[in-house]
């Protein structure tokens, strides 16, 4: 038997305004632009406004009359800068935004130019494809040829696959397409041969003695080499270290990465912290006069005119769109200046002297406090989002950190922590480094009593070995 139920359920729904001012808020201002002009495409309601100064005042006046009001972005160049200037920006833009060819895209170029019959060339895009972004080739090659027969139909040999991985492997950077970290470093070794005794003991570290090697255990090496003069292990262990064990990973990372564009700029005055938004253009925008006039006209015409009212009912959506990305755009120029003048606010001591002593412990909710928002708003500002100072430029993320209690009763952040780390791994005696325990207590004698899995944490977070593989001759 069905039964009916009546039931009150409470649930909170974002408006459209309000979902394209959170999207606008995740955007870097570098990008903002390109996001306009994407609205501005999508939209014909909206254009960029070029006229001059005087026009413009007089069209926000007759809009405001209508009951459109303007939006426009706080641009700091003049809204009426010539196509002339507004080109330059745009070539300026795209040449500092263009990116070297990816790790792929190179290794392709290579197996072009090698002498390979259609067989040879597919087997050799798939093993590239395969390659991660560190340059190693992590699948077995049993796995490759299932692949290939899956997706290309081929019956091929595992020797037909190691044949054009090894050519690949003569691929630059050194030591691309390697297997392992050992066929990654002989690659490299083999690829400039020499006949020094350093290079020729180098290649029989790698070869006999690997796995002491990577544990740094220089005695047994000593021992089953039978090396008698240490000047030489230590010229050929240089001599490895000096290889690239992730030869793929700079030409992805240059790839990948874009130059860092400061969102904000924070310089001191007469001892005082002034806060700006760099100087990106953001073109003003307003609505489109014929549409306006579209929607003026519609309210005098007989309405029982059912193409002219679909297109009134067109220009009215198109129109509140418009308004809507408009404020959007308004509100968030306003949001990220208030987000960070708190930051500045609650780090003021940084920002006047740029010391990591400085930085005190800072979470999201406690800025999201300051301004008035959800700490999810404050999330997305955050993402993304970089502050030029008069040292340099950091990442909004850089200001927000663990508290870490010190001997005295105050609180520090852990960043002060993790250069104190740093500092005193490098200051140790390489032949005899410090473990975990006795960072831990050079930390408290400095008044940071911390844990030895603290120590451990922060000098994994920093990328430090342990203390037997920082150990050197």
């Amino acid at each position: 038997m069905q039964k009916l139920r009546l039931s009150h359920t409470l649930s909170q729904r974002l408006s459209p305004q309000k979902l394209q001012l959170i999207k606008l808020l995740q955007v870097p201002s570098v990008a903002m632009q390109s996001r306009i002009e994407q609205e501005l495409a999508s939209n014909p309601a909206l254009e960029e406004a070029t006229d001059t100064p005087e026009e413009l005042a007089t069209y926000e006046a007759a809009t405001e009359e209508e009951g459109w009001v303007e939006g426009s972005a706080d641009n700091y160049q003049p809204a009426h800068a010539g196509s002339k200037q507004r080109q330059e920006v745009a070539a300026t833009r795209e040449a500092n935004l263009s990116t070297p060819d990816t790790l792929g895209e190179q290794l392709l170029k290579q197996l072009r130019l090698l002498q390979l019959d259609e067989r040879q060339h597919k087997i050799g895009v798939h093993l590239i494809g395969s390659i991660d972004a560190d340059g190693y080739l992590r699948q077995d090659l049993e796995a490759i040829v299932n692949e290939l027969a899956f997706t290309q139909y081929m019956e091929i040999q595992v020797q037909e696959v190691e044949a054009v991985l090894k050519q690949i492997q003569s691929f630059d950077p050194p030591g691309i397409g390697a297997r392992g970290l050992q066929e990654c470093l002989l690659i490299q070794l083999n690829k400039h041969p020499h006949r020094r005794a350093a290079h020729q003991l180098a290649t029989q570290i790698l070869t006999q003695c690997f796995e002491a090697f990577t544990k740094k255990h220089y005695e047994k090496i000593t021992e089953k080499l039978a090396i008698e003069n240490p000047t030489l292990l230590k010229e050929a262990l240089e001599l490895i270290t000096r290889l690239d064990p992730k030869p793929g990973s700079s030409l992805h990372a240059a790839a990948q990465s874009e130059v860092l564009y400061p969102d904000f700029i924070v310089t001191q005055q007469n001892g005082q912290l002034q806060v700006a938004l760099s100087k990106y253009r953001v073109p003003a925008l307003r609505t489109r006069k014929s549409y306006v006039a579209m929607l003026d006209n519609d309210q005098k015409r007989n309405k029982q005119d059912k193409r002219l009212k679909e297109a009134a009912t067109f220009a009215k959506k198109k129109l509140e769109a418009a308004q809507w990305f408009m404020e959007a755009v308004k509100q968030r120029q306003h949001t990220l200046l208030n987000t960070m003048q708190a930051i500045v606010r609650l780090q003021h001591d940084f920002f006047m002297e740029e010391e990591a002593h400085n930085l005190k412990p800072m979470v999201l909710k406690e800025v999201a406090e300051e301004i008035g928002m959800d700490v999810s708003t404050v999330s997305r500002i955050v993402s993304n989002k970089s502050v030029q100072t008069d040292l340099g430029v950091y990442p909004l993320k850089f200001f927000f950190t663990e508290a870490i209690s010190t001997a005295s009763g105050g609180e520090v952040s852990n960043r002060a922590v993790k250069e104190a780390i740093e500092e005193i791994i490098q200051q140790e005696n390489k032949q005899q480094p410090y473990a975990d325990e006795k960072i831990a207590a050079l930390l408290k004698e400095k008044g940071y009593p911390v844990a030895r899995r603290t120590v451990a944490k922060y000098r994994e977070q920093l990328h430090l070995p342990v203390a037997r593989l920082r150990k050197a001759l």
